[in-house]
């Protein structure tokens, strides 16, 4: 099922993004908010957020790579 609004399917997709970044050595901070009943979905909603930005996470858990590939040097 791919309704990423549901509590089972906002958790699936919460590891799918968790496991993508950690994969590539970034470390990002994903939560799912119940947003309770919806009358134009007609049901429960859960919200996934992140501390993303723009779709990629803030910092590599290196802290010292960007999520586009460019090195930060420290001063």
């Amino acid at each position: 099922m791919n309704d990423h609004c549901t509590e089972e399917g906002a958790r699936r997709l919460k590891q799918r993004i968790e496991q993508y970044w950690e994969e590539r050595g970034y470390d990002v901070s994903i939560d799912l908010v119940e947003a309770g009943f919806m009358p134009a979905m007609r049901s429960a909603r859960t919200d996934v957020r992140s501390n993303m930005v723009n779709g990629l996470p803030r910092k590599a858990a290196n802290n010292n790579e960007d999520p586009r590939g460019v090195i930060r040097r420290s001063a």
